[in-house]
């Protein structure tokens, strides 16, 4: 006996399965699936969890000491570590001019990648290094701002990170002055110009 799948009423015997009339009501209650994008915030904590997870496998299997803290930074994903009462974190993990922070960082970020199939923007912090780093930018974008606003001439700061020059942008905005990146890394630098 063949069926037909649009039909909800059960042939009567002897009737043929094909006469049943289908159920125009079948047709309008199917469900699609939804593909609901999880909220901005949820996504963030979900990429602030793998990268800890990443990382703390990675201070195990270094046998280095360090605590782990996950928030979220406006838009993006904020890890640190920081020191534990183990001991304090080792400095190596920033190495010279935080060269070895930005690799541990671009790391974390592929853990990310391949766990949720999305690029990260997430933020590595080590042992306070990035925060006080962007406290001294901060204050070098501001001398940066006096210097220009009172010779009307634009002003090339040395090369930066793409992290510093983002704080130095930031800064600058702030300050009601703009600025623009110019060069190839690992040489880009930030020029701040006159209004």
């Amino acid at each position: 006996m063949t069926e037909n799948p649009t039909s909800t009423a059960p042939a009567a015997q002897g009737e043929d399965p094909a006469a049943v009339t289908p159920d125009p009501a079948a047709d309008q209650t199917t469900t699609e699936p939804t593909t609901e994008r999880p909220s901005l915030t949820s996504r963030l904590e979900r990429e602030g969890e793998i990268a800890a997870d990443y990382l703390e496998r990675l201070l195990d299997l270094t046998d280095l000491d360090g605590d782990l803290d996950v928030d979220i930074d406006g838009d993006r994903a904020a890890v640190a570590i920081v020191d534990s009462e183990e001991g304090r974190v080792p400095r190596r993990l920033v190495g010279r001019d935080g060269e070895v922070l930005e690799a541990l960082q671009e790391l974390t970020r592929l853990a990310v990648l391949a766990s949720t199939g999305e690029r990260s923007r997430l933020m590595l912090d080590v042992a306070g290094h990035r925060a006080a780093r962007r406290l001294a930018l901060v204050a070098d974008a501001r001398k940066a701002v006096e210097d220009v606003t009172a010779s009307g001439a634009p002003l090339t700061l040395p090369p930066m990170s793409p992290f510093e020059r983002k704080v130095v942008h930031d800064a600058v905005a702030d300050a009601g002055l703009r600025s623009e990146s110019e060069g190839v890394e690992p040489h880009r630098c930030v020029v701040v110009l006159p209004t």
